[in-house]
């Protein structure tokens, strides 16, 4: 899978390998890939941002703000595909640890919802330095990808590990990395996810305390290798605007479910990771309700279960991963929705597990297949979700 057409935001911190940018800002370009430069102020005294504007035929950005205004850093971070921080100091991986947005790399760290990739550079014990390798370890943790140093004469004189990668790997890395991101490609993925309001009037509604963080992140995890995703999403309120796959908003039980039926015989993948609601208001009111009497009655009905309906319309091939959110005996719970609802896995949630569940950023979950279970310890929701698709991928290239 080539870089052609990707977008490939080039972060430059300040070390002598900098120099390096201009050869694998060209690599890049005759790759087929559209090009940003964005520079820390050290960085400037080893390159100089004309040649990398030149080369790249774009302009370079230097600082948040400057005398022209203010620069973007989020929108730099929605544009790319790819964030390649090349050379990147101790300085910058520390900062990027650390979440410290004192730059334009950090800051649009930050705001990155793409696959980021950093290239270190540094002497020999600056690389192996605790401090060093913590940084490292703990942004793997976040998803990043480390490109391998070099071993070889450094600026200081020594010799050891800490040399940049050569543009010419970087580009190898990148081209791997896309082809490890396509294993979807070519596949439909239809997502539920959030919870639904059911109506009592036209200002109160029956919910729940679904964030819709967890159905995003697999959203995104599928797209990012290649699946077009479709995501069919009750109120959240996640800001959805910088999401490249399809988002069709719903709020009700029913109305999820009439996106899906229509949707689901040319995915070949159906996630029902939405929190829909068990029961919606026989008869909402059409007009608000006035407080009156010491209490209020309210006619429930049940809502279909979308997960077990659309398993009916299943067809060979078709996979199907259902979530169980569960309180009590959660391992029966799930494994008797896994039957029942004729679903290939289910993933289950425990509200006695802390760190998991609705609200948190992370989450703690068991994965059921029909004839195994796969355990998966707290950690982000959006490394959660790419465990998940993982499963998913190896499922499909078993069968």
């Amino acid at each position: 899978m080539s870089l052609h057409g990707k977008n490939i935001l080039l972060a430059v911190s300040g070390s002598i390998a900098a120099y390096k940018a201009a050869f694998l800002v060209r690599l890049l370009i005759k790759s087929g890939c559209h090009v940003k430069v964005i520079m820390t102020r050290s960085a400037v005294d080893i390159i100089s941002p004309l040649t990398l504007s030149t080369l790249s035929k774009n302009n370079v950005v230097t600082s948040v703000a400057d005398e022209s205004g203010w620069n973007s850093h989020v929108e730099l971070g929605l544009w790319a595909d790819y964030m390649v921080v090349a050379p990147a100091t101790a300085a910058t991986l520390a900062r990027m640890a650390a979440g410290l947005s004192d730059n334009i790399i950090v800051a649009s760290y930050l705001s990155a919802r793409c696959k980021v990739c950093v290239a270190p550079a540094m002497d020999v014990d600056m690389w192996h330095h605790p401090s060093t390798q913590h940084n490292l370890n703990l942004l793997q943790s976040r998803n990043v990808e480390i490109i391998p140093v070099g071993y070889g004469e450094l600026a200081s004189g020594l010799e050891g590990e800490g040399r940049m990668a050569e543009p010419e790997e970087i580009l190898n890395f990148l081209e791997a990395l896309a082809d490890t991101q396509q294993s979807l490609a070519g596949k439909k993925v239809l997502i539920t996810g959030g919870p639904t309001y059911e109506p009592i009037d036209p200002v109160r509604y029956i919910g729940n305390r679904s964030s819709g963080k967890m159905a995003y992140a697999i959203a995104e995890a599928c797209h990012a290798r290649g699946a077009e995703v479709t995501m069919v999403s009750g109120p959240v309120s996640i800001d959805v605007s910088g999401y490249k796959f399809k988002i069709i908003q719903v709020e009700t039980a029913e109305q999820m479910y009439n996106a899906v039926v229509g949707r689901f015989a040319d995915a070949d993948i159906a996630v029902f990771a939405a929190a829909v609601a068990d029961f919606t208001v026989a008869a909402p009111s059409d007009t608000k309700l006035k407080k009156k009497g010491d209490s209020l009655t309210l006619t429930l009905t049940p809502t279909r279960d979308i997960a077990a309906e659309i398993s009916k319309l299943k067809k060979p091939g078709q996979i199907t991963v259902g979530f169980a959110l569960e309180t009590d005996n959660e391992k029966y719970h799930a494994l008797e929705k896994l039957h029942k609802k004729n679903l290939d896995f289910i993933v289950l949630n425990s509200l006695r597990d802390e760190g998991a569940g609705f609200q948190h950023e992370t989450n703690k979950i068991s994965v059921f297949k029909r004839t195994e279970a796969c355990w998966i310890f707290p950690k982000s929701k959006k490394l959660v979700a790419r465990d998940i698709v993982e499963l998913i991928k190896e499922y499909i290239n078993q069968k």
